[in-house]
Parts: C-alpha cells; structure tokens; sequence
C-alpha cells in the first residue's frame, strides 16, 4: 500500500528517485517515482481506469490534473494535447518535483506542477482530470473540489474517478447540490469497482 504519509507536505525518509517503466498516451515510457507519493510502484488501479476511460482531452487551452503524485495523468494530458498547457497540483512537495522532472524526462515543455496556491485564481480550465485523494476526509475533499471544479471555462468539462465503496454515489449527489445551475453532474460509466463522474460547465 501506497506511503501513510504521502499527504503530507514534506514526507519522512529519504527522497531517493527510483526508476519506472510505464505505458502512457499507448506508448512505454521511463519516467522517476519515490517513496513518501502516491502510488510510488506504477499506475494505480482508478488512474489506469480514468485514463483508459476519458475522452480525450481539450486540444488547446488550459488542462488540470488535482492531486499530481508523480504525475501519470498530467503527463498523459500532456502526451495527448501537446498545444494545451497542463497545470498539475499536488500538496506533497515530492509529488510537484517528480511531476516536474518527469514532464522534463518526456521533453513536455507544457507542464508546470505546483501548490494549489501558485495557480493563478483566474485561469480556467478546459478540462480536468482527477483520481481525487479521498481519504483525505469528507470535509477536505469537498474543499478541495470546491476550489477547482467552479474554475471549468464555460463548455468545460471535468471527469473524476472514484471508487463505488468510497462514496461515489454520495459524492455525485452532493456535487449536484451544491454546485450552481450552470452544472451538470452525471456517472459515465461503471468498471471494476469504480465509476466516472463527469462535471460540465455550460457553454454559456
């Protein structure tokens, strides 16, 4: 299991890199991870089902992964839209280092990871992509969702993955409640044990 203290700002133990062969965008890539992230071994089971899942994302424009750990899905975004500018934001200080030098290691120039608090509250996203940090508590999770769902750009369209016995279902209501009538919420689909939820902001 993943390190209990990878949602801290500064994890405990040594950041020593470690190499990493994965396939992302349908090609085997080399890329760095650590101890003290998320997932530190691969591609965790909700991120291979998102990225397998999802459309592709917006061409152009502005992109954003919410909780980068050592960055599989900003590094696809990335693979995928090369003329759009992907944003990744992770609290964990190794997350937004690894995200960085692995977007560097794959020659992504349109990358850039950072603390949600370095992104500019006045770029809007055209789509983000998230296997969001559930267990970080109800009341967290909700804030941190609040933060960057409203900044979709107008025909914009989010898409979460989440696992069925962590609260999907309760956590796809309670985003139709609270947010404004310019979005809509709806489960795309179904597999294995996890379901993704899209957001859309209207065009107008």
């Amino acid at each position: 299991m993943e390190s209990a203290h990878y949602f801290s700002a500064s994890p405990a133990g040594p950041f020593t890199r470690k190499p990493l062969t994965v396939e992302l965008a349908g090609e085997t890539r080399k890329v760095q991870t650590s101890s003290g992230i998320f997932s530190p071994d691969g591609i965790d089971k909700g991120t291979a089902i998102l990225l397998a899942e999802v459309p592709a994302p917006a061409p152009q424009g502005n992109l954003l992964d919410i909780g980068c750990g050592w960055g599989p899905i900003a590094l696809t975004m990335a693979l995928r839209a090369p003329h759009a500018q992907v944003y990744a934001v992770d609290v964990n200080e190794r997350c937004i280092t690894l995200t960085n030098e692995n977007a560097a290691l794959l020659g992504l120039a349109n990358v850039t990871a950072s603390k949600p608090e370095d992104v500019d509250p006045e770029v809007r996203f055209d789509t983000i992509w998230s296997n969001p940090p559930i267990r970080i508590g109800k009341d967290e999770l909700h804030s941190l969702l609040l933060l960057w769902l409203p900044r979709l750009a107008p025909g914009g369209s989010a898409w979460l993955v989440v696992q069925k016995n962590l609260g999907s279902d309760s956590l796809q209501r309670w985003l139709a409640e609270v947010l404004d009538e310019s979005f809509t919420v709806t489960r795309e689909s179904t597999s294995k044990s996890f379901r993704i939820l899209r957001v859309r902001k209207a065009s107008r």
